[in-house]
């Protein structure tokens, strides 16, 4: 097959969409397909990037770190137009997967869609009024329903964000494949032991204590803050742990600030964004891996955390049903004494439990190659009931088309 992704976001970029689709044409490549990515330009990218093409693109005035491209250009459209393409798969609702849309319809051939996102998590980048968020939400449910029901096919990483769409009466056909994690890249063999003392010793951690680690994007919705907070009574008893924050984002003035008022500047370490192609290392610091994220569609740090070896101490969401499962390779919890209970239990005083060897064997389900092949799955199911843009035509399109 040839095959076209659309995607606001690919590699060197670090989220889990980028990582997502950067693993997606790895893997169908792999199975002998030829996969096309159509993406925006990045700071940072390689020069020579085999079938990707980039387009013009700005900073997203909401999320500085995001990159919105045009929504149409005559002379790339008229390259894909030669490329013979089979099917379209969009991994985005706005500008990239506008233009997937609008190709689909002019070459007459299917579009899958990958729902990444729960926007409604996302609401307060626009509003900052309870009753314009409310009203905002509303919206995002609707855009997302009618983006969803203008597909031939929709992909979702979990239940979790199948039953969501549904609520939303989205009633095209919904595949659950969880993005693949290339879990070799977090083996712990793989990293030397020097390298971590080192970086360890720059942040100023000793061999002795004990890190609670977070890795990912430093936001609102990622309620860091929950874990902070609890920290100040948590590190009072517990003088041996510090808790290390890799990643960048909006909210890391406003928690350097929180970290300053509970008096943690010496317990909690921002130690900032780092290259994709070193987070593998960076899993190696900690002793857990902690989040009260609920925003997550399937959580895929609390895999790649895993992956390498760590417990997980996460916020109860229903993204951890296949992941997280207590007692075994870490707690869940709801309130700060079920945060610190499964922290002491991982870190202190259940030492029988091989949470870590757990950990790595129950990730095994998520290789890439079983998502490359499910992906497959769909495209050939797809192509093979003869599904057309035209087959998908409805009263949605044409709300869809008011909104755009």
């Amino acid at each position: 097959m040839n095959i076209g992704l659309f995607t606001e976001t690919y590699y060197p970029e670090i989220n889990g969409v980028a990582n997502s689709v950067f693993m997606l044409k790895r893997e169908l490549e792999a199975l002998g397909h030829t996969v096309y990515v159509f993406t925006t330009t990045t700071p940072g990218s390689p020069e020579y990037e085999y079938n990707v093409f980039r387009v013009p693109s700005l900073p997203f005035i909401l999320i500085t770190e995001r990159r919105i491209g045009m929504f149409y250009l005559p002379k790339l459209a008229g390259i894909i137009k030669k490329l013979n393409l089979d099917i379209i798969h969009t991994h985005t609702e706005f500008s990239l997967g506008i233009f997937g849309r609008i190709m689909a319809k002019e070459l007459r051939i299917p579009m899958i869609h990958t729902y990444h996102t729960i926007y409604e998590d996302y609401t307060h980048y626009l509003t900052h009024v309870k009753t314009i968020d409310a009203r905002a939400k509303s919206l995002a449910r609707i855009f997302s329903k009618v983006s969803c029901n203008t597909v031939a096919h929709v992909i979702v990483p979990t239940d979790k964000v199948k039953e969501l769409l549904q609520k939303y009466s989205v009633h095209r056909e919904i595949s659950v494949i969880p993005t693949g994690v290339d879990l070799k890249k977090f083996d712990p063999s793989l990293y030397e032991q020097k390298d971590i003392d080192r970086i360890k010793m720059d942040y100023g951690i000793e061999k002795e204590e004990k890190v609670i680690l977070y890795i990912g994007r430093v936001s609102k919705e990622k309620n860091i803050v929950e874990i902070i907070n609890a920290m100040k009574a948590y590190m009072k008893e517990r003088t041996d742990v510090k808790f290390l924050i890799i990643g960048g984002g909006p909210e890391a003035e406003g928690l350097h600030s929180r970290t300053r008022e509970l008096k943690l500047e010496d317990k909690v370490i921002f130690g900032g964004a780092k290259p994709w192609d070193m987070i593998g290392l960076y899993y190696q610091l900690g002793d857990v891996f902690v989040s009260a994220s609920q925003s997550e569609t399937q959580g895929l740090t609390y895999i790649e955390a895993m992956a390498a070896g760590l417990p997980a101490v996460a916020k109860e969401d229903d993204c951890l049903n296949d992941i997280l499962i207590n007692g075994v390779n870490g707690y869940k919890f709801n309130n700060e004494k079920e945060l610190t209970s499964g922290l002491d239990k991982v870190l202190f005083t259940d030492k029988e439990t091989p949470y870590g060897e757990n950990a790595r064997k129950l990730m095994q389900k998520f290789s890439t190659e079983a998502f490359g092949k499910s992906v497959e799955a769909v495209y050939l199911e797809v192509l093979e009931k003869g599904h057309s843009l035209e087959q998908t035509d409805s009263l949605e399109n044409k709300k869809i088309n008011y909104l755009f």
